[in-house]
């Protein structure tokens, strides 16, 4: 009896370009499987072909011994399929999403089941619009596990999720299934390989990896080297934006000043009490769960809403009376693309320039350099909207940085790009700090944490640790800030 879940030979997919590029692999039944890589790598086109949404190029592939476009209908009764972006209906609530997806499913009777087993049953009658991220993917996971699927296909559900988080989702889909069930499961965070039977590493449309993570190394730190040197090794550079970035000199003591921020709706308190102050040249990091009001702080500090109580400051200047020069001295990057998608990258970097005040030949030079120093040159003349995810982070950081403000927001902004484009990014982040830029970030890898200078850790709108990320180790009695995080948060909870 044939025990594979998934025989593939010599696959690829091609559009302008291969996707995929000759993908051989035999995966064998009732084994959690992980398809890692950045977004672009391929996984996305992968696990469509393995769910027969899409036609193959070149090759062959069989699913539980059968051709996912063949016999379509036959494999999507074996099939549990969850999409990298939520995809049920936002204007539905929790509730009329489950049910609709247990009738197509015909597995109506295990609707309570799935609401109670993924926690969202106080939460049934809200719309699916205002959930959580992490609440998101509970409801996208309770649909793809409807009628017991032999097959569980997950695209990136822990994307932009925080680490105690997706350990709570891993461990969901752990409990959820029988040990006949398969589940193949991508991501673009290496650190979740070790939790898997086997990983799968991609990079531009081929395997560079087929193994179990723990013959990489023991810890993440020995195995993201070893897949750096797979990628073709990395090798810090001198940057050249802050080579030539000209910094308005200024003697401000806290360049950034949060002084008790609040943010109220309704009853709900999205910030409680936010002090902090970011010195010149520092990087401050902004730490928390999904929800824990990161992101509304960025907000109230951009003058983007208006807080409750409490009042912020750029560069001694009062965000709320004096918002249009407060953001002169700011360069944002937002969590989300917030650039215009429908102009090209030049016309992004010549609008914003404009905005920003520059002109004539000044403008033309730092757009010019800008573009070279991100490789964008070659993407010039290409809608925004096109752009692969890397090259968009790209863009985003472009145009915050085009004016060469003493202070940089950048809310998540190595979110979905590979490991050594991280390495870029964090290497002019780092450059730009020791030449005096004030920088606010949020992340969600917990490597790039041990970059700041001090850590803010939220936790549902309120400060619980204040710290260098040293000392939050040592507080968390831990081995790495992913481990500090889980620990400080947990304890907190459980106070």
């Amino acid at each position: 009896m044939n025990n594979l879940v998934l025989e593939i030979e010599n696959l690829s997919k091609k559009y302008d370009d291969y996707v995929l590029k000759k993908i051989n692999l035999k995966l064998e039944k009732g084994k959690l499987i992980a398809i890692l890589g950045s977004d672009g790598s391929g996984k996305t086109t992968l696990l469509r072909l393995i769910a027969g949404l899409i036609c193959k190029s070149e090759g062959e592939i069989k699913v539980l011994n059968l051709n996912p476009l063949k016999e379509k209908t036959k494999l999507m009764q074996y099939l549990g399929y969850m999409p990298q972006k939520f995809g049920l209906y936002e204007d539905l609530t929790v509730i009329e999403n489950i049910n609709l997806y247990a009738k197509l499913k015909n597995d109506t009777q295990s609707v309570d089941k799935m609401l109670e087993f993924t926690r969202l049953k106080p939460f049934k009658k809200r719309l699916a619009h205002d959930l959580s991220g992490g609440m998101k993917q509970k409801l996208g996971l309770a649909c793809a596990l409807l009628s017991n699927p032999k097959l569980l296909i997950l695209d990136e559900p822990t994307v932009g999720v925080d680490p105690l988080s997706r350990i709570e989702l891993l461990e969901l889909v752990k409990q959820a299934i029988n040990p006949k069930t398969s589940v193949i499961w991508s991501s673009s965070y290496l650190d979740e390989s070790y939790n898997f039977d086997l990983s799968i590493i991609l990079n531009k449309g081929e395997i560079i990896f087929q193994g179990s993570a723990k013959t990489l190394g023991a810890d993440y730190e020995e195995f993201e080297k070893e897949v750096i040197e797979l990628m073709g090794g990395y090798k810090e550079e001198e940057s050249v934006i802050a080579k030539n970035y000209h910094l308005a000199p200024n003697d401000i003591e806290c360049c950034v000043l949060a002084d008790n921020l609040s943010k109220k709706y309704g009853d709900f308190w999205a910030v409680k009490n936010n002090s902090f102050c970011i010195k010149k040249g520092e990087i401050f990091g902004l730490l928390g769960p999904n929800g824990a009001g990161k992101s509304t702080t960025f907000k109230m500090m951009c003058a983007l809403v208006k807080p409750t109580s409490g009042k912020g400051y750029i560069m001694g200047t009062d965000i709320e009376k004096e918002a249009q020069k407060a953001r002169s001295y700011l360069g944002y990057m937002s969590q989300k693309f917030s650039l215009y998608s429908r102009l090209s990258v030049l016309d992004n970097l010549n609008f914003f320039a404009g905005v920003y005040g520059l002109s004539g030949k000044n403008k033309k030079e730092k757009i010019e350099r800008i573009m070279k120093v991100f490789d964008l040159e070659h993407y010039k003349d290409m809608q925004s909207s096109e752009l692969p995810l890397g090259f968009k982070q790209r863009l985003s950081l472009s145009c915050a940085l085009i004016h060469e403000p003493n202070v940089l927001f950048l809310d998540e902004p190595t979110s979905g790009v590979d490991i050594i484009q991280r390495k870029e990014f964090w290497g002019h982040i780092k450059k730009l700090s020791q030449i005096g830029v004030s920088i606010l970030v949020t992340t969600h890898f917990m490597d790039e944490a041990k970059f700041c200078d001090k850590i803010s850790l939220f936790n549902n709108g309120e400060i619980i640790a204040l710290d260098t990320p040293c000392e939050l180790i040592k507080k968390a009695n831990a081995k790495n800030m992913n481990e500090a995080f889980i620990e400080l948060i947990k304890r907190r909870e459980n106070e």
